[in-house]
């Protein structure tokens, strides 16, 4: 591929939509529910008050967004769709490649943390040869990347189109990384283009995963049955907001366009419940992070192609053959406060799983909960492989 044509990138919200933001913010119209400290419902009234309460008085939309714009931030064209994406070269005498990809409710923003930590380790005690040149691209419909323009834009399309970007960049062997989505990205990356990944390193093994298992060669062993067990009470218990994102998007997408404090309410449910606190989210991850977070979803105007990735991977899953194995070399960390996540003889199936890390803390968003646990162990899976 030749050379990708990109753009310098910075945020620039208008100070229309800003004043609009904060005056429905402002306006929100809350609910009374039976116990405003309790979650057991979604998100609770005391957390929905805590992040409005600071997005107008003490929030400052202008600070982040000069905070971000230090970011070195690119435009390019792939595969007809502008995407967005931080390029940040590394320090040290060999850098590699590596391509990081986030999830939902996600943002490039999750990876603000660990960028340095990766691109010049020797600077926080890290050893200069394991350097990065890190590319965090937006999703789709994500951020400052445009929409997909029709139906069929899944992770397989997606690794797809970062395949063209780290082309275009001229990294011929790079590595990945990524969770949730991200975790998708990555793997259908080392499918499509195992000749160009050293390896993948991901935080997550998407539930959708699924190697084909043939009973009479490699039957279902009990460590595997009781992850299965775990992802069926996962869906049943909290899963509703995969199932709408995944069959009816375009209702939900009205009533969180319209409200930021629906759009709240409705991710920091997320942050709230998936990382892993003692009943304070904001020890783990600041409000301000949560508030940036959804501000650029609410700035970007495409809560609709967000959420329906969600139905285009239901319809082109992450799904193996009985004869199809991925040579790439796999590396895993396991958090314990994660969603579901199966056991190392599930991936083996079909990856050649080099390192399976159980990490002692953190849950599903570890770039912002444990960005330098995260780090080293990103660091510690890719040094044999440089």
């Amino acid at each position: 591929m030749n050379a990708v044509t990109r753009r310098k990138f910075e945020i620039a919200v208008e100070d229309e939509a800003l004043t609009d933001l904060l005056r429905r913010v402002g306006a929100a119209r809350l609910i009374d529910p039976i116990d405003p400290e309790s979650s057991e419902d979604g998100t609770s009234l005391r957390l929905v008050r805590r992040l409005a309460n600071r997005w107008t008085n003490g929030f400052d939309w202008r600070a982040t967004e000069a905070r971000l714009n230090r970011l070195p931030q690119f435009i390019s064209r792939i595969d007809g769709l502008d995407v967005h994406y931080v390029h940040q070269r590394g320090v040290g005498p060999a850098p590699m490649p590596l391509i990081l990809t986030h999830g939902w409710p996600g943002s490039f923003i999750e990876m603000e943390r660990i960028l340095p930590l990766l691109t010049d380790p020797a600077a926080h005690g890290g050893d200069p040869l394991d350097g990065f040149d890190v590319v965090v691209p937006s999703l789709p419909g994500y951020g400052f990347s445009q929409a997909p323009q029709s139906t069929g834009v899944s992770t397989r399309i997606i690794a797809g189109m970062w395949a063209g970007l780290m082309a275009g960049l001229g990294y011929d062997r790079y590595g990945a990384q990524g969770g949730d989505i991200g975790a998708g990205v990555s793997m259908w990356l080392a499918r499509q283009r195992p000749e160009a990944l050293t390896g993948v390193h991901l935080n997550y093994i998407p539930s959708s995963f699924a190697p084909c298992i043939d009973a009479a060669v490699a039957p279902v062993t009990p460590d595997e049955q009781s992850f299965l067990d775990r992802v069926k009470a996962f869906a049943a218990e909290g899963g509703a907001y995969a199932a709408l994102q995944a069959t009816r998007p375009q209702t939900l997408a009205y009533a969180l366009s319209d409200s930021p404090i629906g759009l709240t309410a409705w991710m920091a449910e997320k942050f709230d419940a998936w990382s892993d606190h003692d009943g304070d989210v904001e020890a783990v991850i600041p409000l301000d992070t949560i508030i940036t977070n959804v501000s650029l979803y609410w700035f970007s105007g495409t809560i609709d192609a967000s959420l329906r990735l969600y139905k285009e991977n239901r319809l082109d899953p992450l799904a193996f053959a009985p004869d199809e194995r991925s040579a790439v070399p796999l590396g895993v960390a396991v958090f314990p406060r994660e969603l579901p996540m199966p056991p190392r003889s599930w991936v083996e199936r079909v990856f050649d799983v080099r390192r399976w890390s159980m990490m002692p803390k953190s849950g599903h968003f570890a770039a912002l909960e444990q960005p330098e646990a995260l780090a080293e162990d990103i660091r510690a899976f890719f040094r044999p492989l440089r």
